[in-house]
């Protein structure tokens, strides 16, 4: 079946959807994006994704596209249309096109911000064999823009690093600058030491994750202890457990760091009850 897509008002059939080629996401990595999970048919965090969607925007100072108010309506719309049942709703926002190339920002009275939706079918997103076995990962140097709060499409050095890690034979990398973990290629990172959850805290150096802030607030919820503070890889490996969190991967256990075994190498207790609690508590506030 042909996805519908959504582009500037229209829902179109994929293969019809057209974006200029002097589009400024093409051309500069001008663009921010989300993504939001879909289970059961309905949209897991979408306020929270909205919020930070216009805090990326406002940290670009780029223009809301005009749908803006409408984006709830638009992802049901494409859930419908798509038939997705479980999956993911990838929607990206650019400057636009100002008909030519330039370094300066277009005027964003004659230049309208370019917006972009589209689906992917991920069936059983939720029961993903990884969660079960856990994750390895590889340790590599954190060498991009210092923005890391912003969600930008900026995102080949994070793509660099997922083919190193399958280069290794490993799923992800966790990366690091000044000697600690900053986070994963697309996904915060965390380890359990003595029953304490760890995690990096909030900067400009670190997304501030959607399933982040989420996770978290369960974790306080249910007696957990809680430090954001930097790690070092030294301390993760000497870690009881480790994971990661995401929107498309919800919280996965970490079981390998850089070719050694975390505890007695399967996932953790602490990472395997935070993902039930994130699934049914998101599940029963889903819109």
């Amino acid at each position: 079946m042909t996805r519908t897509v959504y582009l500037n008002g229209d829902y179109l059939p994929e293969d019809e959807a057209k974006v200029s080629v002097f589009d400024r996401s093409f051309l500069m990595a001008d663009g921010v994006y989300e993504v939001t999970s879909v289970l059961g048919g309905k949209l897991i965090d979408f306020n929270g994704h909205l919020v930070r969607l216009e805090r990326s925007l406002n940290e670009l100072d780029m223009e809301k596209p005009e749908a803006f108010d409408e984006l709830l309506e638009i992802h049901r719309k494409l859930v419908e249309l798509n038939d997705i049942e479980d999956g993911l709703i990838y929607l990206q926002v650019s400057r636009g096109s100002a008909g030519d190339r330039d370094f300066a920002f277009p005027d964003p009275e004659l230049v309208k911000p370019t917006l972009v939706l589209f689906t992917q079918n991920k069936p059983g997103l939720a029961d993903s064999p990884a969660a079960q076995a856990g994750i390895k990962i590889i340790s590599i140097e954190d060498i991009r823009w210092g923005r890391r709060d912003i969600k930008t499409v900026q995102l080949l050095y994070p793509s660099m690093g997922k083919m190193m890690a399958k280069k290794a034979g490993c799923d992800d990398a966790w990366m690091v600058e000044d000697g600690a973990v900053t986070e994963g290629t697309s996904n915060n990172a965390y380890i359990v030491k003595g029953g304490k959850i760890i995690t990096r805290h909030l900067s400009t150096d670190i997304l501030h994750g959607i399933t982040r802030a989420a996770v978290l607030r369960f974790a306080r919820e249910a007696q957990m202890e809680v430090e954001e503070r930097a790690f070092t890889i030294e301390e993760a490996q000497d870690a009881d457990e480790a994971f990661i969190t995401s929107a498309s991967s919800f919280v996965m256990p970490v079981v390998e760091i850089d070719g050694k075994p975390l505890g007695d190498g399967a996932p953790g207790s602490v990472a395997l009850r935070l993902r039930e609690i994130y699934l049914d508590e998101s599940r029963k506030v889903a819109i």
